[in-house]
């Protein structure tokens, strides 16, 4: 027991003297030295407002570019859209005007034919009427 206190004195007393050196003092700095710093940073301050500045005007004028290139992207997009539908309303228009012109006509040559088919009947009846009996001849 008494090694361990022994060896604790003896550490205690090499280890204060590391303690207490471990702690730097700081210079002492003077009121003009503050006010010269806080000089110097209040400048780069406004450096940095003035490059944040310029910075978002030049992403400002990018992105105003960038909104004129879309706006003709989709002016040409709308352009080429509208073409389109024209000329499938134009294509549908013929397609449907074909399709009424051979309705028309198919109607007309089916009352034709009608209108024949009637005549024939009416002839091969008529015949019929005039020719004599079968056992007649």
């Amino acid at each position: 027991m008494r090694k361990v206190i022994i060896f604790a004195g003896l550490m205690t007393i090499l280890l204060v003297p590391m303690v207490a050196a471990a702690v730097e003092k700081a210079p002492r700095i003077t009121d003009r030295e503050i006010v010269e710093r806080l000089t110097r940073l209040e400048e780069g301050q406004k450096a940095l407002n003035k490059r944040f500045d310029d910075l978002r005007a030049e992403m400002n004028g990018r992105f105003d570019d960038l909104r004129a290139e879309m706006n003709e992207r989709f002016n040409t997009l709308q352009w080429m859209l509208g073409l389109f539908i024209t000329i499938s309303l134009v294509i549908l228009g013929f397609v449907l005007r074909m399709q009424w012109q051979m309705q028309r006509r198919q109607t007309d040559l089916e009352a034709t034919l009608n209108a024949h088919k009637n005549e024939l009947a009416f002839l091969k009846n008529l015949i019929e009427k005039l020719l004599p009996p079968k056992g007649v001849l």
